[in-house]
């Protein structure tokens, strides 16, 4: 069984879990608590107790454990399993690097170090993401030194625009000076993220102060299949408009002329 817990700190989602976990668990309580931070385009910050009557998966929970972890880890900021179950402790131990966010574990007795911890996590992103739905655009604006997790929010945003549409018309990036990775992970995601995604994005615009502009050409060497062009960092109305494309230019014109008609 699995349960949500209500008394935490605002901004830290509880999770209890008794007896055996299996997929209508995952349905019930997991799945709505991470469509709902999807939707409010929030991050995760996770408390996962595990008590000694807790006996493991079904068959289906195991899958859709991995199902969902899978799916769903990259929005979250962070995640504190509290147990005392040893075999708990070393399977989260052992796989903890492979993780998108930061993961400890705690024991039964550490329930408020691991809350404590939980909200000492910075919290922000460095980038921040808009998807323009009426024009297939998105919209990024760099902030902060790139983290591994800013890409995963990148991907999250943008595999889902590309799964129901073929493809993004436009990439729009904003930026006075660029900020930098905060680690070797967060370069390696940044390779990840164009090696996905440079075939399925047709124009990247780059506004950014003059002095940034040199970057446009080794994004266009990146990105090989997209157009690539620089505006001025206040021209990001028409970096839009150009990432639109000709095609989507014309009938956003044609809208226009329809309601001045009317």
């Amino acid at each position: 069984m699995l349960q949500k817990m209500s008394d935490v700190p605002f901004g830290i989602d509880g999770l209890e879990a008794t007896g055996k976990l299996s997929k209508a668990d995952y349905e019930q309580v997991f799945e709505p608590l991470v469509s709902e931070a999807h939707r409010e385009n929030r991050r995760l910050r996770v408390l996962f107790e595990l008590g000694p009557d807790f006996e493991g998966f079904t068959a289906g929970g195991a899958w859709e454990d991995a199902k969902m972890g899978l799916r769903y880890f990259r929005l979250f900021d962070a995640c504190a399993v509290v147990t005392d179950l040893a075999w708990i402790r070393e399977t989260t131990r052992l796989a903890h690097f492979m993780m998108p966010c930061p993961v400890r574990v705690f024991g039964n007795q550490e329930r408020e170090q691991a809350v404590a911890w939980l909200g000492s996590v910075p919290d922000g992103s460095a980038v921040s993401v808009r998807l323009l739905g009426d024009c297939g655009v998105m919209l990024v604006e760099l902030k902060e030194a790139l983290r591994a997790h800013d890409f995963d929010a990148l991907a999250l945003t943008a595999d889902a625009w590309i799964e129901a549409q073929g493809k993004l018309h436009g990439l729009v990036i904003q930026c006075r000076e660029f900020p930098g990775w905060e680690n070797l992970r967060s370069v390696l995601r940044h390779v990840r993220f164009v090696r996905d995604h440079h075939r399925k994005i047709e124009r990247v615009a780059l506004a950014a102060d003059s002095k940034l502009a040199s970057l446009a050409p080794h994004i266009a060497e990146h990105f090989i299949q997209a157009e690539v062009k620089s505006f001025g960092y206040d021209e990001v109305d028409a970096a839009i408009s150009w990432a639109r494309g000709p095609a989507e230019q014309s009938a956003a014109s044609r809208s226009a002329s329809s309601e001045k008609r009317a």
